[in-house]
């Protein structure tokens, strides 16, 4: 499934619950009798047929087919799973998996001032102090950024304009998990979040009006998004809800009802553990054309990557910090983040996912993700803006740097390995982040370790390993002055 708890003091912080991590030991089978009933979810090695589809009904209760993976979700008995995973038809049986938004602490702003510039988008050259954008000709048009997320706040009208949402293909799916039944698409629930997740992600993208009327700069405003929300109000969702979710987006795609524009998604989401269904709907999504980008996770002091971001296939982001955070009260908005962008001017910071030590796993880039400010409402209908924390945050700025990407080359080819990939265009727009990001040499000795400010914990020592940094630190300027 996909979880949080707001506690509130002098600061409100959101922390969501971490749930199994990857490479943990597995649970011990629950004989209760409200444990018996599981959501299983199966690729087959064939196309779906009534006779598959009759076989599994033997075993459990069919609740969903999606035949573009070769999927099926049933709902059945847990010691029905190794028979089921031992038919000859049936090349993977898992249990549904629990999937989150990334865990992050909420501070309130007080003041917006004057300033239009985010500390953030100045990192990544997409604006400087201010002048305003500086990324010349980019700005996203024409392109589509998908949220898989919690959807929106009812109030989302006030911090974006309404034509930068695509309302006729917003979507809510619910379900999964064998506990409620089957995948059900919920079409209006998209603009009823409660969590504020999916709208400080997608403010990241399309910038935001404040509560005092100041509109503030995204990285790709001219985009348009997409809201799929796959997270309950609880902030919660399963693999099987979240695969739908990406498979809707990829049917868009291919089904022409988008024209000929490029389809990003993000994915500010994860979870602990593998699931070969979220996989195939990934890999469906990107053999289709879609860009796929998802946050790291935020359990990088536990060398944990989360899924779907360590699916080697996926562009996955760490977050990076500012050493000038916190310097004064308005650093946010009027510190000048120098350029040329320097590395020593970064640090990664210590929740950033990272892969597990000799896993396959592979952390691609990082983007600012400390203290980014964004909208967050703590009640209901109550415009909101707060500082927010989290690989949740730094995944939507390469999102949206990769539609500015598009916007100038829909399909660019730069690497000659791409030609031979089942998915060139990931390839090649990965390729092309990679090889543009500023690199950030790694700080394990005590002497190369940085302090930083932080607002909870006062000074940091913070030191971070090779494996923490990818291929390093993403500029828009860079990514597009890279890609033909």
């Amino acid at each position: 499934m996909l979880v949080g708890a707001l506690r509130v003091a002098i600061v409100f912080i959101f922390v969501l619950s971490a749930g199994p991590l990857a490479h943990a030991a597995p649970p011990v089978a629950d004989t209760s009798p409200a444990a018996q009933g599981i959501g299983v979810n199966v690729i087959l090695s064939t196309e779906v047929t009534d006779a598959a589809l009759a076989e599994l009904g033997r075993h459990g209760v069919v609740l969903d087919v999606v035949p573009s993976i070769r999927g099926v979700t049933l709902r059945t008995a847990s010691s029905e799973l190794a028979e089921i995973a031992a038919l000859p038809f049936v090349e993977s049986a898992e249990p549904d998996v629990v999937r989150s938004g990334a865990p992050i602490d909420t501070i309130p702003v007080e003041s917006f001032g004057d300033g239009l510039n985010l500390w953030n988008l100045d990192a990544m050259n997409v604006t400087d102090l201010g002048s305003g954008r500086q990324v010349p000709d980019y700005d996203g048009a024409g392109v589509y950024v998908a949220v898989l997320d919690s959807g929106l706040l009812d109030s989302w009208r006030q911090y974006f304009p309404d034509e930068r949402i695509a309302t006729q293909y917003a979507i809510s799916f619910g379900g999964g998990g064998g506990e409620v039944g089957a995948v059900s698409a919920q079409p209006n629930k998209w603009q009823h979040d409660q969590l504020s997740h999916g709208t400080a992600v997608a403010s990241a993208i399309l910038g935001f009006r404040d509560q005092f009327g100041n509109s503030w700069n995204g990285v790709a405003p001219m985009a348009t998004v997409i809201p799929v929300k796959v997270l309950n109000q609880n902030d919660r969702g399963w693999a099987s809800v979240f695969a739908r979710g990406v498979i809707y987006v990829a049917q868009l795609k291919k089904s022409g009802a988008l024209g000929a524009a490029p389809v990003v998604i993000n994915m500010s989401v994860g979870g602990g553990h593998h699931s070969s269904y979220e996989r195939a709907a990934i890999q469906y999504a990107i053999k289709s054309g879609v860009v796929v980008v998802a946050s790291a996770g935020n359990f990088g002091e536990q060398h944990v990557m989360t899924f779907p971001a360590a699916y080697p296939e996926v562009i996955s982001v760490g977050a990076s910090g500012w050493k000038g955070q916190w310097a004064d009260p308005y650093w946010w908005f009027e510190g000048d983040v120098p350029d040329p962008t320097d590395p020593a001017d970064y640090f990664v910071a210590p929740f950033s996912g990272r892969p597990w030590p000799g896993s396959a796993q592979q952390l691609d880039v990082l983007a600012p993700g400390t203290w980014i400010v964004a909208p967050w409402q703590t009640n209901s209908g109550q415009l909101h803006v707060s500082y927010v924390d989290g690989t949740s945050f730094a995944s939507p700025l390469v999102a949206g740097t990769v539609a500015l990407m598009l916007q100038k080359n829909s399909n660019p080819s730069v690497d000659p390995g791409c030609a031979a990939s089942p998915w060139p265009l990931q390839c090649n727009v990965e390729s092309i982040l990679t090889s543009s990001a500023r690199m950030l040499p790694p700080a394990e000795a005590p002497d190369d370790c940085v302090t930083v400010r932080d607002p909870l914990k006062g000074e940091l020592e913070v030191c971070w390993s090779a494996d923490a940094v990818g291929a390093g630190i993403v500029t828009a300027d860079a990514a597009l002055g890279s890609t033909p």
